[in-house]
């Protein structure tokens, strides 16, 4: 089940909020410009299927999403517990970071842990199968897969190169979660 807690930046130890409503986490981000939507996911796809299976899977969303918003690339991550390079890949996400475009994850399957810093507070947000997340452009942020990822996300960008991440040299991310699961 997806889940918002909200944390004071300074402060990973305690809670100020926590929620496992739709409703309310949809509420809470789109108050501080971030996109949470639910959608309809299909059955059959799994961690380790590749980027065209993914793709074909969810063609007419993916359509849909490029018309509204203009992306222009889309890929998939697809990652499996026993995939070699999942502990390169975690490291890659978990320090501070932002990017110069929206940072858009639609997930397939599995579950990662996003945390925004926004202001003086952190959104840690559990995005699972379903869950649309899209992180405004310049938004400070970090991303964990798991030590055991079993996750399947479809990636949008506006940026035609991809991913394109820069860090921040804060120790911020360090301080707060991570996903056990």
């Amino acid at each position: 089940m997806s889940q918002l807690t909200i944390f004071s930046a300074s402060n990973a130890n305690q809670a100020l909020s926590n929620t496992r409503d739709a409703k309310q986490i949809t509420e809470r981000l789109n108050s501080v410009g971030v996109r949470f939507e639910q959608w309809q996911t299909r059955d059959g796809i799994a961690a380790g299927d590749s980027q065209e299976t993914v793709l074909a899977a969810y063609d007419s969303d993916v359509k849909r999403l490029i018309a509204e918003q203009g992306y222009q690339s889309v890929d998939v991550i697809s990652i499996a517990s026993d995939n070699p390079q999942k502990d390169a890949l975690r490291l890659k996400f978990l320090d501070e970071h932002r990017h110069s475009e929206d940072e858009v994850r639609f997930f397939v399957q599995g579950q990662g842990l996003f945390a925004l810093h926004i202001g003086d507070k952190v959104f840690e947000v559990i995005c699972e199968k379903g869950d649309l997340l899209s992180v405004p452009a310049n938004t400070t942020h970090w991303f964990d897969l798991g030590p055991q990822p079993d996750l399947v996300a479809i990636r949008f960008f506006n940026n035609p190169d991809g991913w394109i991440a820069n860090y921040t040299g804060d120790d911020i991310a360090s301080r707060y979660s991570r996903l056990n699961a």
